[in-house]
This record gives C-alpha cells, sequence and structure tokens, in this order.
C-alpha cells in the first residue's frame, strides 16, 4: 500500500527543486545591474580541463555597473578574455593586464522587455514542472484506492496535494515578480 505522507513529501521536493530552478534561472539574467551569478555558466580552460570562472579568480562587484575577475595567475587572464566571450554574457571584457572588467550597460527600454518575456518563459517551465508533479501525484492516489487507500484519505491527500501546488505557485509568481520589478527598475 502506498505511503501518503512520504508521496507528499516526494512531490514537496520536486516542486521545490523546480523554484530552485527558476531562482537560479532568474539569477542568471542579467538586468542592468552587476551580479556575478551572470558568470555562474562560464568555464575556464585551466591546465587542460574546463573549470567554473571562480575556480580560477576573485570575482567581485566594486560597484552596480562593473564586475571586476582578479585572476589568481595572471596567465590566465587571456583564457578567461576568450571563456566570457564565447558564454552567452554578451559583454566585452576589457583588461589592464592585472584585472579583468566588465561593465554592464544600462538596457534599454525594448531589451528590458525581452528579459521579462525571457523571465516568463523560465518561470512557465517551472510552473509546468509544478503542475506536471500534481498530476502524476494525483494519478498515484488515484491507483492507491484500487490497493486499498481509504477513499477519505484519497480525498484528503489530494487536498494536501493541491495546497502544496497552490503555495509553490505562489513562491514561483513572486519570484518572477521580484525580478521583473528589478528589470524594469531604471
Amino acid at each position: 500500500m502506498i505511503d501518503v505522507k512520504q508521496t507528499l513529501n516526494g512531490a514537496e521536493e520536486r516542486m521545490e527543486m523546480a523554484a530552485m530552478f527558476l531562482e537560479d534561472s532568474l539569477n542568471r539574467i542579467r538586468a542592468g545591474r552587476a551580479n556575478v551569478a551572470i558568470l555562474d555558466g562560464v568555464r575556464v580552460s585551466s591546465y587542460g580541463s574546463m573549470v567554473p570562472l571562480n575556480q580560477v579568480a576573485n570575482v567581485s562587484c566594486p560597484d552596480a555597473r562593473t564586475i571586476a575577475i582578479k585572476p589568481w595567475d595572471r596567465k590566465a587572464i587571456r583564457d578567461i578574455e576568450k571563456a566570457i566571450m564565447d558564454s552567452d554574457v554578451g559583454i566585452t571584457p576589457e583588461n589592464n593586464g592585472e584585472i579583468i572588467r566588465l561593465g554592464i550597460p544600462q538596457p534599454t527600454e525594448e531589451r528590458r522587455k525581452e528579459l521579462v518575456k525571457q523571465c516568463n518563459k523560465i518561470g512557465e517551465k517551472a510552473k509546468v514542472e509544478v503542475r506536471n508533479v500534481r498530476s502524476e501525484i494525483k494519478e498515484k492516489l488515484k491507483k492507491a484506492i484500487k490497493d486499498g487507500l481509504s477513499e477519505d484519505n484519497e480525498k484528503d491527500a489530494e487536498a494536501d496535494l493541491q495546497k502544496l501546488h497552490d503555495k509553490f505557485i505562489k513562491k514561483l509568481d513572486e519570484l518572477l515578480a521580484a525580478k521583473q520589478k528589478e528589470i524594469m527598475t531604471v
């Protein structure tokens, strides 16, 4: 027989993963303010292997419009610049021989609207995942009735599942609203 509590905990865990995916994805979107998270996806060739940028350099934001990258090994500057140029960051790096600087341009109104659309697409993917988890668990509960789960327990579990679903959809909407506000703020 199905363990209702364990099934609901598994569903909550998967919904939480969808929320974490959305949060992580939104952090990588450049919103006009310097944020080191936009460089999380950058991989640098170092001693024959591809490693994350933060493992070969110190990455910081000295002000709201600049990201500074100070390599631990000066010889790595060329590799870091090449990795940034090859990535989808979309910013040209400038270096003075010691530090690489990325100037974050102020996005235009049109660009901001594109970024909001991009955020909404990612948000919709996360919401679809939450809805898929809900429908999958509902199916499990329906099948569990045949295996001996009482209908009352099934109805209670379904109500709890709906509460979980609503909680995570609300959380995803709040994450999206916060990111949209950040993007649209000049």
